[in-house]
């Protein structure tokens, strides 16, 4: 499986001041490696001081929303230290999310699981369309638990999915 040429997050801008991110690892079905959370974090980043953004969607390429982490990835450095790196480095671009001064808004076609799913959590607003699904890696009857702009609240997910 090659890794894709170019951005891993695509950005587009229109007139309107509509900023759209698009997740571009579809062969890894959008994993967050570490690279494409750095490269998310820079473009939130950029976001965040753009006073003519009025909206950001974040969307996806492929089959999949997101896949959430890149266990391939996570599987090649197996230490506390660098498990530790990696979730603050996500733990960043979800509070970059919800501090950002305009509506954030996930577009989700296919699986958004794990933290493709704290992703989708973190937006304002979540459209999915009539492929999305929603998974999280957990036991079956245990809760899975969202951060939101709002505070933090439990979700609890039937058998079968959301």
């Amino acid at each position: 499986m090659s890794e894709t040429k170019g951005p891993l997050v695509l950005r587009s801008k229109d007139a309107r001041g509509v900023v759209t991110l698009t997740l571009n690892r579809p062969q890894a079905f959008n994993a967050l490696s570490e690279a494409m959370l750095s490269e998310l974090q820079r473009e939130l980043d950029a976001i965040g001081s753009d006073e003519s953004v009025r909206v950001v969607v974040i969307a996806a390429e492929g089959k999949a929303f997101c896949a959430g982490h890149d266990l391939k990835e996570m599987r090649s450095d197996p230490s506390p230290e660098y498990y530790e790196r990696l979730f603050a480095q996500c733990s960043e671009i979800m509070l970059t999310i919800q501090r950002l001064p305009v509506p954030v808004i996930a577009r989700v076609q296919g699986i958004a699981t794990a933290a493709g799913c704290q992703l989708v959590a973190m937006c304002d607003l979540a459209v999915a369309s009539n492929t999305a699904r929603f998974r999280r890696e957990r036991s079956k009857r245990r809760p899975f638990l969202f951060h939101t702009r709002r505070g933090t609240f439990t979700k609890c997910f039937a058998q079968a999915g959301v």
